[in-house]
């Protein structure tokens, strides 16, 4: 099949982006001591192909830090460190969002800096366990449910991060409010048991998401302000529940009237999790009139006729970029992909199995 809708410039807000081609967020934990490096920059460097390049999920908060590994953008350090990372995907004529996300309950004491604690919308425990450095896989303890205070102080760290991400270079802001983590804790009747207005029914539930979303977007910019849902995702112990439909279609409305710039909408069915409905898709595209991405495993072939059909303005593609830095070119030239992905390296520290995948030759 002959591609090319996915290698045409597209006008996203008030950036032009060199292809519809959109690297997706991987948390791929080398951030040591949660700062961003020289061998980051060079990962990022190295897909500066794609149009458009999501980072990995980027703590807006010492209490976000769940994982072991993972950067923030909360600190002078941190900031300074994903400059880096920006010069670098900027000097290859490539724009780069930075994903925000708090992990909420998803995380382990141990992995968190000193005076930062757990946090959730309720004190429920979120079943599975979490690897930490200094002690291994452990369960994850019942974190701290918010005060209404609480409530307030975390949205204010998202604003500042964003701020942050702009002092940092980056073009934009992607808010995680997918994969179980703190936005989509609030989203979920199964996590938020709040009997204030961050609780009880869609509206309520709803309503931390979206005042996060207008808040950001009154401080960068609508134009630069983006938010990723899962819909039908069941990772980090997010059981379905009767209202996700009706949840979603109450997102697409309301984040279509704040204006944000794109909603990235990933089906996990690849990685076994239940997809998501067409009619789930439809109704983001129906309903949400900027820029729609659909992720989820994707070939150039499948990225082509849902971009043709208009199901998307833009494709992402995630675990292919892991073994194809020149993912793009191997597209272009209809090349076969290196699928032999060292899965024991996705998440270590150092270059092996990070910045060492092979290009053509």
């Amino acid at each position: 099949m002959k591609v090319s809708k996915i290698f045409t410039a597209y006008t996203l807000g008030q950036q032009t982006l060199k292809s519809r081609i959109v690297m997706a967020p991987m948390t791929r934990s080398r951030a040591i001591g949660n700062v961003p490096n020289t061998l980051m920059a060079e990962f990022y460097a190295q897909r500066a192909t794609a149009g458009l390049l999501i980072t990995e999920g980027t703590s807006p908060s010492p209490n976000g830090l769940g994982y072991p590994r993972i950067p923030g953008v909360f600190n002078a350090d941190q900031i300074n460190g994903w400059k880096l990372v920006t010069k670098a995907v900027h000097e290859k004529g490539s724009k780069i969002f930075i994903q925000l996300m708090h992990t909420g309950r998803v995380g382990h004491p141990l992995n968190l800096p000193t005076g930062a604690k757990l946090i959730a919308p309720s004190a429920i425990v979120a079943t599975g366990k979490m690897f930490t450095d200094s002690e291994g896989l452990k369960d994850h303890p019942v974190p701290h449910a918010l005060s209404a205070e609480g409530v307030q102080t975390t949205k204010a760290e998202y604003v500042q991060a964003a701020k942050n991400a702009i002092e940092a270079g980056f073009d934009g802001v992607e808010l995680h409010g997918a994969n179980g983590y703190l936005l989509e804790q609030f989203l979920s009747p199964n996590s938020n048991h709040r009997t204030d207005n961050y609780g009880g029914n869609i509206a309520n539930r709803a309503r931390f998401v979206l005042e996060v979303a207008q808040e950001v977007s009154n401080a960068i910019g609508k134009d630069k302000t983006a938010i990723r849902l899962s819909p039908y995702g069941v990772f980090n112990d997010m059981p379905l529940y009767d209202e996700i439909e009706a949840t979603y279609t109450y997102l697409a409305e309301e984040l279509n009237k704040i204006g944000i710039v794109y909603i990235h909408l990933v089906d996990h069915s690849a990685q076994g999790a239940p997809e998501v409905p067409s009619t789930i898709k439809k109704t983001f595209r129906d309903k949400f009139k900027n820029t729609l991405i659909l992720s989820g495993g994707y070939t150039a072939a499948k990225a082509e006729a849902d971009l043709e059909a208009g199901a998307a303005d833009l494709i992402a593609f995630g675990k292919p970029f892991i073994g194809n830095p020149d993912l793009v070119e191997r597209f272009k030239k209809d090349q076969a992909l290196n699928d032999k992905l060292d899965f024991a390296t996705f998440y270590t520290p150092g270059e092996k199995g990070y910045t060492d995948y092979p290009l053509l030759a």
